[in-house]
């Protein structure tokens, strides 16, 4: 009689610990991520307000290329993680290396547009006379590390599915760290003003690429498996990540609405809502953290064949998706004194923000479920179906959203519609994930 409870309490002991172990580690990569952009804006802040409005915008542009290109590690992640799970650790990693081969091609690509088009690009988004010049600047030299960013997704994906986040954690400290030391040496020793910057963390991306490279060809001639490049499997990893692309897609066109949003209802608004999704950036990490962790495993029990341990570790998940939402949103309730002065002293935009909180924080373990989810979904490989889902999500938010000026509503009406769109989310995910419909088991889908 009392076995099973203890065998349950095991494995549920075991769980914690494989979802610890991981999503740790990739929550301080994760983390370390947007210090790039906080290093380059600390140092170009000093260079005068025209430099740093053209690094705001240069860096806007970059971040949404490669944002767009995340797939790479999500698709990759599911792809060897299922590899892994059947024991084939030499097909693992040239899959992997399809993933990378994409990302060159795919970051090629991109510089050869982006490059001569810089002039254009930053006319887009209506930068000053002033500040013009050094955007076209930064984009342009910055857009050479694109390729390596890529690299970077991919093979940062090829890790996780490994079931390693502790070296994509190292390599991002270590990049952080270069991308400081190199940006205060080129912009202020070598007087290079914002070029400097943008070759500084070229060279640090560049660098983070290369030991990326040396640890999954170490992998690669470890285990027999071929570096040169097959049409046949960058073509697979090319229509693998199409369906997440399309997800990826929604969803910015969902954040880029609610920034409208917010513009039409007035400046305090705006700023607000700006603060807002700061916060709601910074608590998506630790709940991205926890679904990276569940796409390696997922991944890895889906192609051990182990469909239930799949059901086990799925529902583990959420449970853990559901507290980390709960104590995040109690966090920004108690801490809301304390950090809302640190963004503005307006009394407006604080007025306006503390409601619009609250609901930030009561819809966070809804953002919890939605997060894991999402991610047992990537490690089953259920793309086509998370496309869709967000198609529709976009299509519930979108009209519901862009009436709110109209009908009268607030930023707090806005992030309501935000928890709506959360709430589909979170629907669509639950409904699939009841189904049992994304169990496929073996070495691929």
């Amino acid at each position: 009689m009392t076995q099973a409870p203890a065998t349950s309490k095991a494995i549920r002991r075991q769980h914690d610990r494989e979802i610890v172990s991981l999503a740790l580690p990739a929550f301080g990569a994760l983390v370390a991520e947007p210090l790039f952009l906080m290093v380059d804006s600390a140092v170009v802040g000093h260079l005068g307000t025209p430099q740093l409005a053209g690094l705001a915008i240069a860096a806007a542009l970059l971040t949404t290329a490669v944002s767009v290109f995340v797939f790479l590690a999500y698709a990759t992640t599911a792809a060897v993680a299922r590899r892994v799970g059947a024991g084939e650790l030499q097909a693992a990693i040239r899959q992997g290396m399809d993933g990378i081969w994409l990302a060159l091609l795919l970051g090629a690509a991109v510089v050869a547009v982006t490059v001569p088009a810089a002039p254009w690009l930053i006319d887009l988004f209506g930068a000053s006379d002033t500040a013009a010049p050094y955007a076209i600047t930064y984009l342009r030299i910055s857009s050479l590390g694109i390729p390596a960013m890529l690299v970077v997704l991919a093979a940062t994906g090829v890790l996780r599915g490994l079931q390693d986040t502790r070296t994509p954690l190292y390599v991002a400290i270590g990049g952080f760290t270069a991308n400081a030391v190199l940006n205060v040496t080129l912009v202020y020793g070598a007087d290079l003003g914002i070029a400097g910057s943008a070759w500084g963390t070229v060279i640090a991306q560049c660098g983070m690429a290369a030991v990326y490279l040396v640890v999954v060809v170490r992998g690669a001639r470890r285990h027999g498996a071929s570096l040169w490049p097959d049409a046949a499997g960058i073509r697979a990893s090319a229509q693998a990540g199409l369906p997440l692309l399309v997800r990826t897609l929604s969803l910015r066109a969902v954040l880029l609405i609610a920034t409208a949003v917010a513009a039409r209802l007035g400046d305090a608004e705006v700023a607000a809502h700006q603060i807002i999704l700061s916060l709601w950036s910074l608590t998506a990490f630790a709940l991205d953290a926890i679904a990276i962790a569940g796409q390696a495993i997922i991944g890895r029990y889906l192609g051990a064949n182990d469909a239930e341990g799949a059901r086990q570790v799925c529902r583990r998940m959420i449970q853990w998706g559901v507290v980390s939402g709960v104590v995040l949103g109690a966090l920004i309730i108690l801490a809301r004194p304390l950090f809302i002065p640190l963004f503005t002293s307006d009394t407006a935009v604080q007025d306006t923000l503390l409601p619009a909180l609250l609901v930030v924080a009561i819809s966070q373990p809804i953002s919890g479920v939605v997060f894991v989810l999402d991610g047992v979904l990537m490690g089953a490989g259920d793309g086509p179906y998370l496309a869709w889902a967000m198609l529709l999500t976009l299509a519930v938010f979108a009209p519901v959203a862009l009436m709110i000026p109209t009908l009268g509503g607030g930023l707090t009406a806005l992030w309501w519609a935000m928890t709506l769109m959360m709430s589909v989310r979170m629907a669509t995910l639950w409904l699939r994930s009841r189904s049992g419909r994304w169990i496929v088991t073996g070495a691929t889908r």
